[in-house]
């Protein structure tokens, strides 16, 4: 293929690039944009493309067997779809990303700036089928944390390739009627932000228990946010008034201290 986009810094992504890096990444991208004249710091990276994906898919006919492999398939079937699963993922894992792929990918990396290799990432999948209004497939896909080294990183994108096609993303797709293969799979990576060595915590812009919009919902606990997000630990929690907040005010309506055990 010729004059396709396989890697896209951040800093260039909007929301306007879903169908090119997914929602994640497009996120990403929107978030550096706006926030970071405001002081906020995003940790930078790099996306790939959904083209660079197709691309993949595209060498020695992976794509046709892949779609061979899932036709005719009976999602509740669970031992057919385990065994579909694996063997589409073990080829993704067994062919290699295209060469272009991981020229562009190697000097993204080196342009994060500093010495890449000594540094640790976080590699982070995003579907572009991902948060549409019937489906969200939040959380069916794979990323991985601390990553070090060229190799590593590489390895670690083909997994997330591979991750479109795990058991549940395969079910989920077929069971809504988005056929087996709809989407493609963009990796993002980025700087790791070393929250296991402190702590970290998920912000709501509203309250997710009434909806109301003038308050900003905190929580935190030691460690990687993944604790939080999944409800392992009992976080501590904070609730901020957005109007004193703009005001210059005292804002913290309520605080909560939670287990965090």
């Amino acid at each position: 293929m010729t004059d396709v986009s396989r890697v896209i810094p951040f800093e260039r992504l909007r929301m306007r690039d879903l169908d090119q890096v997914g929602g994640k990444n497009a996120s990403l991208g929107e978030m550096i944009g706006e926030l970071t004249a405001a002081g906020i710091r995003v940790p930078g990276g790099f996306a790939t493309t959904a083209a660079a994906f197709r691309e993949f898919l595209a060498q020695d006919g992976l794509g046709d067997r892949i779609d061979a492999e899932l036709a005719g398939l009976d999602i509740e079937d669970t031992n057919a779809l385990a065994r579909v699963g694996s063997t589409i993922r073990g080829w993704i894992g067994d062919a290699p990303l295209p060469a272009a792929l991981v020229a562009e990918i190697g000097r993204a990396w080196e342009g994060l700036g500093g010495d890449a290799s000594q540094g640790s990432y976080a590699v982070r999948s995003s579907a572009t089928a991902e948060d549409l209004p019937t489906a969200s497939f939040a959380g069916q896909h794979d990323s991985y944390l601390a990553i070090r080294g060229e190799d590593a990183l590489i390895d670690a994108c083909v997994r997330c390739f591979a991750s479109l096609f795990n058991d549940r993303a395969i079910h989920y797709r077929l069971a809504r009627g988005l056929g087996p293969t709809p989407a493609a799979l963009s990796v993002g990576v980025m700087k790791m932000v070393r929250s296991d060595l402190a702590a970290s915590g998920v912000m709501f812009s509203l309250d997710t228990e009434s909806g109301f919009r003038d308050v900003v919902f905190i929580t935190g606990s030691y460690g990687l946010g993944e604790t939080v997000v999944q409800g392992v630990v009992g976080p501590d929690e904070f609730y901020v008034f957005k109007p004193t907040l703009e005001a210059g005010l005292r804002a913290v309506l309520r605080r909560t201290l939670g287990t965090k055990a």
